[in-house]
């Protein structure tokens, strides 16, 4: 991910990269909103607002994870969407914060954008129907990042507090399997979904969570064989015989 990725800027010691993709998809992207307006530069006002949501929800999972004292220092931003490159502490507690807070800058947003539309359509739909009209799609945007993301399927935040929640009763690498499972059953009817509507971008997102699911059920894999080595280990100390 962070290969091929441009340096943008740094906050409180997170650096924002961003993928050279972002450009290419982005020209497409404009090309298809700005239908939308009159004047063709409110359509890269609208691409640039979707990354500015996402890069704040993604700054909302890093500083989460640096308040229970986890590692947090990049965030790449790429067409569908950002990354954020947090390692909270192997808590249940610590992983429910850091996940949960993305989310949670959207719903902090939600209010505002609604209060800021109202406004808008009260004062600018004849003097300025382009700015009405962006904000009204940057508030669905908003709603719409905020339903996808919690969608219980790993590796979306949904999935993702999904098992931070079982982590509390079944363990680390339980959880991890049974997220994992279900973000590839979930990633696979994504794929039928966008396999039968043609959509090229909804597929390439399956595929993302597919592999990601997969990948964390290697980690849940890698984790259980390492915690049995352990067990092993210490049975093995227990029983050794004393000179």
């Amino acid at each position: 991910m962070q290969s091929g990725s441009i340096p943008l800027f740094r906050l409180a010691g997170i650096r924002v990269f961003l993928h050279f993709s972002w450009f290419i998809v982005g020209a497409y992207e404009i090309s298809v909103l700005r239908g939308r307006y009159h004047a063709p530069i409110w359509a890269v006002y609208e691409y640039l607002a979707l990354f500015l949501i996402v890069l704040l929800h993604e700054f909302g999972h890093a500083l989460a994870c640096r308040q229970v004292g986890g590692h947090a220092e990049q965030i790449v931003l790429w067409p569908l969407g950002g990354i954020a490159f947090v390692s909270p502490p192997p808590r249940a507690s610590a992983m429910l914060w850091s996940i949960a807070a993305g989310p949670l800058v959207n719903v902090v947003l939600a209010p505002f954008l609604e209060i800021l539309l109202i406004f808008a359509r009260a004062h600018w739909r004849y003097e300025a129907p382009d700015a009405v009209t962006l904000i009204y799609w940057i508030r669905v945007i908003n709603l719409a990042l905020l339903v996808f993301n919690l969608l219980p399927v790993y590796p979306l935040d949904g999935g993702q507090i999904l098992r931070a929640l079982l982590w509390f009763p079944l363990g680390r690498i339980r959880s991890l399997q049974i997220a994992s499972a279900l973000g590839v059953a979930g990633g696979a009817l994504l794929g039928a979904y966008a396999y039968y509507l043609g959509s090229i971008w909804i597929g390439v997102m399956a595929f993302f969570l597919v592999s990601r699911a997969v990948a964390g059920w290697r980690q849940a894999s890698e984790l259980a064989a390492e915690e049995r080595e352990t067990h092993r280990a210490l049975a093995a100390m227990r029983e050794r015989p004393v000179l």
